[in-house]
């Protein structure tokens, strides 16, 4: 495996970290989770790669031939899913802080809280 993918992954994890501690917006701070949550995706398809391998169907391929590994398929899957919900959540709790407090700065956030 090359380590570009390795490279990649670290990279827009450190990005998406950046964005989180320096952010004042919660729906920057959500974008740049998401961000973070990418190299996820990355790292796992990075790890379940294999060079000249096709993919797991055995209908029309030889038994012996090499394929990649399809539960790092399914892991990345449900890893976009599980994403794609906790940043829906996040960005409706974000709505509701909107709508009661009049802000979406965190640290205007931090002072409503008595």
């Amino acid at each position: 495996m090359s380590i570009l993918a390795y490279l990649v992954a670290i990279w827009l994890l450190l990005v998406g970290i950046y964005g989180v501690v320096s952010s004042r917006h919660l729906v920057h701070l959500v974008t740049c989770l998401s961000v973070a949550q990418a190299s996820t995706y990355v790292l796992l398809l990075g790890i379940g790669y294999r060079k000249g391998a096709q993919a797991p169907i055995f209908g029309d391929i030889p038994t012996s031939s090499r394929v990649v590994d399809p539960v790092v398929q399914s892991l990345t899957l449900t890893d976009v899913v599980v994403s794609a919900t906790v940043t829906a959540l996040l960005l409706a709790i974000a709505v509701q802080a909107h709508k009661r407090f009049g802000s979406v700065d965190p640290d205007d956030l931090n002072a409503l809280r008595g």
